[in-house]
């Protein structure tokens, strides 16, 4: 996902898709690990849409809280 799309999400959907994306990334991981992947770039995306989803959830505390 891009940040423009997790912009308009609220926050109850963020974390529901950030504990999506993280069990769907350990699923991958383990796979990749027992037997190669046809994909392993899907792991990269993965961490970066989990890491593109707690920037947005950061900033968005940081906004609340001033």
């Amino acid at each position: 996902m891009k940040a423009t799309e997790l912009k308009e999400l609220n926050i109850a959907d963020l974390r529901e898709l950030l504990v999506e994306q993280k069990s769907t990334l350990s699923k991958l991981s383990i796979n990749h690990k027992i037997a190669e992947l046809e994909n392993p770039i899907q792991i990269r995306n993965y961490r970066r849409t989990i890491a593109r989803i707690n920037t947005e959830l950061r900033s968005r505390d940081l906004q609340v809280a001033k």
